[in-house]
């Protein structure tokens, strides 16, 4: 049984799976759009789904809600005003809550993107992903190199003074010269946020299947250091491994995920995350839109559900808050773990003889080795 004092910040992720095209290397639930949407259907099931789950967070209130996908953009402005007029009648949402939504540039059009301002949404999230059309085609994505760099101006023209842009590196045939051009093109347009990925190969991908030619390992390497270092010249801040942003625009829905706060999750195939005094809960939502819409009033609209045991709260913990660049306050790990910082005192200390971690009695922080080498790192947390 846990000590749980003071609950964790609490945040809502609201999952639409939709998309124009799945890309390859995409291991997201997501579904190719083949008809027309069920939007209507589709937002009052999402409704029904977090009136089940209002009885776990009674008088907690929502720092910040993320609207994923799939791309959600596809749905009209109506719906999401709909749904987030709602939203606000059955939640408590802080002044500043935070809420974005994810989007592609070849869904972005001027006028919508207005509407979906005013309808509520403050910060937009959009995956360029690259601004070569070589690279864009070999990703699988629908847009050009145009649309991409248009994406931006039409995200600042809306009336969004936040926006994030998804970069990724190591693509096919990537060279160090082009990642680099990637990086400097999107810096150009002024985002807030940069969000600087590697692309890996999942399982359940197409890329899997079928993998495509990546730079080899030690090019892989080299190319990460060196956007890190153009970056590091720039005016935005690395604060995680792949997150880097101007002052005062941090995403704060990454960072609660980060720092082990918890999280509704409504949608078909979202996770959650919620703990109360005694116990953490992890649960997700079955996957397949159209079984969730029927189910989403019942209990069957759950695909399962886990109470984190105490090495999985450590591991978990440390999977995540250890891809901050500043690492946490040692109180962190003992409010949202209820365990004592000085039960896990031996993986400190080899984490630090390995010199991958500072550690004192305020602060657990990796050093630049251990970002280097997080996996490395990780694994001293890990359970048996």
């Amino acid at each position: 049984m846990l000590a749980l004092t003071i609950p964790p910040p609490l945040s809502l992720y609201i999952h639409i799976p939709w998309c124009v095209k799945k890309c390859p290397y995409c291991d997201f639930n997501s579904h190719e759009k083949k008809t027309q949407l069920p939007e209507t259907e589709y937002i009052d099931a999402l409704l029904q789904d977090l009136e089940q789950e209002l009885p776990l967070v009674w008088g907690r209130r929502i720092s910040s809600i993320f609207i994923g996908g799939g791309t959600p953009s596809l749905f009209a402005p109506a719906s999401i005003f709909k749904l987030l007029s709602e939203l606000r009648s059955r939640l408590n949402l802080l002044p500043d809550c935070e809420i974005t939504m994810e989007a592609n540039p070849g869904s972005l059009e001027l006028e919508r993107f207005k509407d979906f301002q005013q309808a509520g949404i403050n910060r937009l999230s959009i995956g360029i992903q690259s601004f070569h059309d070589e690279s864009l085609q070999a990703l699988g994505r629908i847009h050009d190199s145009k649309q991409a760099s248009r994406a931006a101006e039409i995200a600042s023209r809306a009336g969004f003074d936040s926006f994030n842009l998804d970069l990724m590196f190591g693509l096919p045939n990537q060279s160090t010269d082009q990642a680099v051009s990637d990086l400097k093109q999107a810096i150009k347009l002024a985002p807030q946020h940069i969000s600087l990925y590697q692309l890996t190969i999942e399982k359940n991908t197409y890329f899997h299947a079928k993998p495509p030619v990546l730079p080899a390992h030690d090019d892989l390497a080299n190319m990460q250091e060196i956007l890190q270092q153009h970056m590091s010249r720039e005016a935005y801040r690395q604060y995680e491994v792949s997150a880097y942003a101007t002052a005062g625009y941090t995403c704060k829905h990454n960072l609660n995920y980060w720092q082990f706060g918890d999280y509704l999750g409504i949608g078909a195939g979202a996770h959650g995350k919620i703990s109360d005094h005694e116990s953490i809960t992890r649960s997700w939502k079955i996957k397949h839109p159209q079984t969730y819409i029927e189910s989403a009033s019942t209990n069957q609209r759950i695909g399962g559900s886990s109470k984190l045991k105490r090495p999985d709260l450590i591991s978990e913990f440390m999977m995540n808050a250890l891809r901050l660049t500043d690492g946490f306050d040692a109180k962190l790990f003992t409010e949202r773990t209820g365990i004592a910082i000085v039960d896990i005192k031996e993986q400190l200390n080899q984490a630090e003889e390995k010199k991958l971690i500072t550690w004192d009695t305020n602060t657990i922080k990796p050093t630049e080795m251990g970002k280097k080498f997080l996996d490395d790192l990780l694994l001293i947390f890990m359970k048996d």
